[in-house]
């Protein structure tokens, strides 16, 4: 199921004195750049992404820290993101999600501890039901859990 393009609405005045209606201006990159990249996820949980599957709305990548295995996503929009957070469903795991990134690892106590620094919260998932018979969004990448 491909995701649905977001646009940002950016408001612009009018110069030279006077007032005027405020504007709305289409920003396309707005819609493409997610909150934290896998990069920056990464590297506030110490480790270095290494690019394990990039789709035409997403991207994931793993890095192994001192703490833990880590699996990093980053969206180009949050309908992907809950599309693929929704199939993951079948895979079960703990994610911490922001604001279209999302993080995989060891447990539950370890994903609370990150959500101090990064925010977002933590959603749990378990195995529901027999497999779809498609992949998610692109038809790409598996989702995986660090450390299962």
């Amino acid at each position: 199921m491909p995701a649905a393009a977001v646009c940002a609405l950016m408001v612009s005045g009018c110069a030279g004195g006077a007032e005027s209606a405020a504007t709305a201006v289409v920003s396309p990159s707005a819609a493409t750049v997610p909150s934290m990249t896998v990069e920056q996820l990464a590297s506030a949980v110490g480790c270095t992404a290494e690019i394990t599957s990039q789709a035409s709305d997403y991207r994931q990548a793993t890095c192994r820290s001192a703490q833990a295995d880590h699996v990093l996503l980053d969206f180009d929009t949050a309908e992907g993101q809950r599309a693929w957070l929704d199939y993951a469903q079948m895979y079960g795991g703990v994610y911490l999600v922001g604001d279209r990134w999302a993080l995989s690892a060891k447990s539950k106590e370890y994903m609370e501890s990150l959500r101090a620094t990064l925010g977002g919260t933590v959603e749990e998932r378990g195995p529901v039901g027999p497999a779809p018979a498609a992949p998610p969004a692109s038809g790409s990448a598996q989702p995986t859990t660090g450390g299962r």
